[in-house]
């Protein structure tokens, strides 16, 4: 390596290292710790007292890890592509506004910074006369709803930006050799946007199943678990019966399962050009 090029290397890596330490100490230094706990038996004030596998053993003779997990994937099934059909149709409508986007864009994108709690609270209200909160079967569906109106805001501008890095030239051709809008659409706009779509795909993903506040909010979990997610079951072993090993394996797997998604969609979005 010459020494102008070592040179370049350590001024990258001068940049990069904050941002790299900053991402250690937050991401890598916590699972690293809840990794160390799911194998010990601890509670606050307590000894740390090495298990093995024990926590993992009590999770899966859980009932209600399964019906946790189980409602954590229903609840990401519906979500995400609910909030990506949103989000890129109000992003094509956003697009053909002639005036007024950014109006409009700052009026979508209202919901993504107001508060979670005060969202839940709102939403809790307009759901209570119809009693969809009181329902099992209606209560993730729900639950969607104002996960996808809280959370769209920030898809629609990614799709938004997407859309307009697409040549305005070639759909004017397309136009041109007597495409229809579908044929645009379908040929030549989603095929562009395939990178933007996966990455709101693997964000809201992400975002699904790490879903608690507007439970905590909304249900608490119920009606009978019926909104009853990992990220909560990992709230009640850790903050209500104080069993952190046991908090921190399902923490561990909600991670994993994640994960696992994520690389199941990269590969799929891979395998289908």
């Amino acid at each position: 390596m010459t020494r102008r090029r070592l040179r370049e290397a350590c001024t990258i890596l001068a940049f990069l290292l904050p941002v790299l330490v900053v991402f250690g100490a937050f991401r890598f230094l916590p699972i690293l710790g809840a990794a160390g706990l799911s194998v010990a038996d601890y509670r606050p004030g307590g000894d740390f007292e090495f298990v093995g596998a024990e926590n993992y053993a009590s999770l899966a003779a859980d009932e209600h890890f399964f019906t946790s997990l189980r409602t954590t994937l229903v609840y990401a099934a519906v979500y995400v592509p609910l909030i990506v059909v949103v989000a890129l149709g109000t992003a094509l409508l956003l697009h053909s506004v002639p005036w007024g986007r950014g109006l409009f864009r700052a009026a979508l994108f209202a919901p993504y910074v107001t508060s979670l709690v005060l969202s839940g609270v709102i939403w809790k209200w307009v759901f209570e006369p119809a009693g969809f909160l009181e329902s099992p079967s209606m209560v993730l569906p729900a639950l969607a709803v104002v996960g996808v109106w809280k959370g769209f805001g920030y898809a629609m501008l990614v799709l938004l930006a997407g859309i307009r890095n697409v040549p305005a030239d070639c759909l004017e051709a397309t136009k041109v050799d007597g495409a229809n809008a579908w044929q645009r659409f379908r040929h030549m706009l989603l095929p562009s946007l395939r990178p933007a779509i996966f990455f709101v795909v693997v964000v809201e993903t992400i975002g699904a199943f790490q879903v608690f506040d507007t439970i905590y909010v909304m249900t608490s979990g119920g009606p009978v678990r019926a909104s009853y997610t990992l990220a909560y079951m990992v709230y009640d072993y850790g903050f209500k019966y104080f069993e952190i090993g046991k908090a921190a394996a399902a923490g561990l797997v909600l991670w994993a399962v994640v994960l696992l998604v994520s690389l199941t969609q990269r590969r799929a979005f891979e395998r289908n050009p």
